[in-house]
């Protein structure tokens, strides 16, 4: 099977042959996938190199010229680095672009911390006006991607080597109600999906799945906290954390807790592998049961 960013490859090159409109800018990462697609659309696939503050402020420039620019790299290159020209140059402007990312938190870990970013949605949530996908399988994320680039807004799909087995319907941005409890609400993103599934085997809880994570449903974990208490569990693949704002948000006049599992702030500086990453964190099937009924009280 693809992983997310062959399709990303694959989808992309398909709509730079049926939208005009559509460019793509890379710095260098994922250049040898879209050869043909440049050489079919020289000069609507735009190659910057290693520069990436100029590979969002082009976007933004091909976006105010009324162009759907689609900027893609590392996502500790894409959000973190040019962090001032996404701000600016997007934010500022009000220019549209469909940002989308690989290698996830710690999708090569032999790269070292400079190619990990597990803290890109929570910067991200600093600014104003962002729809945020996290895909947990590659036909999710091209589902996503297909949406994104039909319109003008600010979107980022943060794409990963994690994935589920199978890929579930994406909503529109609502949460997907996968089983009804009432011990708890536990939200599932993206790519965690899989591993949450096996940690709640057998345990009340309601499980909802989530491949849109800003803007947050808070109406469908209403919904879901209505009719299984007010206890509530996000596990998302990045920060620890991110989400719980939202949702205690969602929750402001209901009382209720929110437990945040997610990537910890500490840095390991081991290289390791994706699989030992994930056990590290806490992020693995067994830890995640250990931590969700110690919270919910469960057994």
């Amino acid at each position: 099977m693809d992983t997310m960013r062959d399709r990303f490859i694959s989808t992309t090159s398909q709509l730079l042959d049926e939208d005009p409109r559509l460019a793509v800018v890379l710095a260098d990462i994922s250049a040898d996938g879209f050869a043909p697609a440049q050489r079919a659309h020289p000069d609507r696939v735009l190659n910057v190199g290693i520069r990436e503050q100029l590979l969002v402020g082009v976007g933004g420039g091909l976006a105010l010229a009324g162009l759907r620019p689609v900027v893609h790299t590392f996502a500790s290159f894409l959000v973190e680095r040019p962090f001032e020209q996404v701000k600016l140059d997007l934010g500022h402007q009000d220019a549209g672009a469909v940002l989308v990312s690989a290698g996830g938190s710690y999708d090569w870990p032999a790269g070292g911390f400079t190619h990990m970013s597990p803290g890109d949605v929570a910067l991200l949530d600093t600014l104003d006006g962002w729809t945020v996908h996290v895909p947990g399988h590659p036909d999710e994320a091209e589902a996503l991607l297909r949406t994104a680039v039909r319109g003008d807004d600010r979107v980022y799909v943060r794409l990963s080597l994690q994935e589920n087995a199978q890929p579930l319907p994406v909503t529109g941005g609502e949460f997907l109600t996968l089983r009804e409890g009432g011990a708890g609400v536990v939200v599932a993103v993206g790519p965690m999906l899989d591993a949450v599934t096996e940690a709640v085997e057998g345990l009340d809880v309601t499980l909802l799945y989530a491949t849109t994570v800003r803007p947050f449903d808070g109406a469908g974990l209403r919904r879901a906290v209505d009719g299984a208490g007010a206890d509530v569990v996000v596990v998302e693949p990045y920060l620890a954390g991110t989400s719980t704002g939202a949702a205690n948000d969602a929750l402001a006049d209901v009382p209720h807790r929110v437990l945040g599992l997610g990537v910890g702030r500490k840095e390991l500086r081991r290289y390791g592998q994706m699989e030992e990453h994930l056990a590290a964190h806490r992020l693995d099937a067994a830890s995640l049961r250990n931590d969700i009924t110690r919270f919910l009280g469960t057994r």
